[in-house]
């Protein structure tokens, strides 16, 4: 499933293609991928026509389109497009005369010149698109990414947010982000590290990969007790997740196959760096710069994998499992 890194991707690409433009004809070519948008193909097409994408806004995974239609005044309860990428799901930015792909479920035609189309392209049909409402904020801050800062966007000036992202945390690249809050909700939650940094309450838009990444980097074991946690060790924990995010930006992402690609197609080789995840069996990179053969080791994990370094993540006595 794409991560942070991924969406923030194609947020980028999508707000540099997308914004100001109108979406002038909708086809829904699969009725599943708008399986959420509980009023229909009809009542979704309904709902664009005509309207004009503002921006494009990212909260941890969660993407939205605040739209606006120029021509009618504003509505009371604003909406915007959401997309809901699951495993598979792609948005790309293509001209009319290219070919179909196979697994094409939705296209949008836009104005002005090319590339004039979003496609939603989705293999195994888990992702989807709907119109949602915006909501304010609970904080009264920006509800989330906008812009195309390498630093991970600026936030929107709008203090609003899609009704399905009300209730996430903000993720570690959201300028509104609070290492003091987040502290102390780590220490009140008395859980494990790794389960913590997954709980989109508590941190949002971290997965598996980076996970496995960011706790490989600050040294510290997957079932580590939160409420035993240092200040320096949570501080140094952020930074890392921070960097090792903005590492997978600057390469597009991390993309293991062909379903995850950004707006204009092209694959992300953030994979290529990777120092735990993924890499049972092969030696630390930290360990064999001192001459030590340590090999990285996976341990099944919330049914998943954990990958971890044993010499430089030591089993921690009293951890949560």
């Amino acid at each position: 499933m794409p991560e942070l890194p991924e969406v923030e991707v194609v947020r980028r690409g999508l707000q540099r293609w997308l914004v100001g433009r109108r979406i002038e004809e909708v086809q829904v070519l699969d009725p599943r991928s708008i399986r959420r948008h509980a009023l229909g193909a009809e009542d979704f097409r309904g709902q664009l026509l005509g309207t004009r994408v503002e921006s494009v806004v990212r909260r941890g995974k969660f993407l939205w389109m605040p739209l606006n239609d120029p021509e009618l005044p504003a509505p009371a309860v604003p909406v915007a497009l959401m997309a809901h990428l699951g495993m598979s799901g792609q948005l790309v930015l293509q001209d009319a005369g290219q070919a179909d792909e196979k697994h094409l479920r939705v296209r949008l035609r836009l104005s002005g010149e090319e590339p004039s189309e979003l496609r939603f392209i989705d293999q195994r049909i888990f992702g989807g698109l709907f119109v949602t409402t915006l909501v304010p904020t609970p904080d009264g801050l920006p509800g989330g990414q906008s812009g195309e800062s390498d630093a991970g966007g600026d936030a929107t000036t709008a203090s609003l947010i899609a009704a399905e992202a009300a209730h996430i945390a903000r993720d570690p690249l959201d300028p509104a982000f609070s290492l003091p809050a987040f502290r102390q909700a780590l220490k009140r939650r008395k859980t494990g590290l790794k389960r913590a940094l997954l709980d989109q309450s508590l941190i949002s838009g971290i997965g598996n990969i980076y996970a496995d990444e960011a706790l490989w980097a600050s040294k510290l074991h997957y079932a580590r007790a939160t409420e035993n946690l240092r200040t320096a060790e949570v501080e140094l924990l952020v930074e890392n997740v921070k960097a090792v995010m903005l590492a997978a930006l600057a390469a597009g992402g991390t993309s293991f196959d062909s379903l995850y690609v950004n707006v204009n197609g092209a694959s992300g080789y953030f994979e290529r760096s990777l120092n735990a995840y993924g890499r049972e069996g092969e030696p630390c990179r930290r360990c064999e710069q001192l001459g030590l053969a340590t090999l990285i080791r996976r341990d099944t994990f919330m049914n998943r994998s954990s990958y971890f370094c044993p010499r430089c993540q030591p089993t921690p006595r009293n951890g949560h499992w």
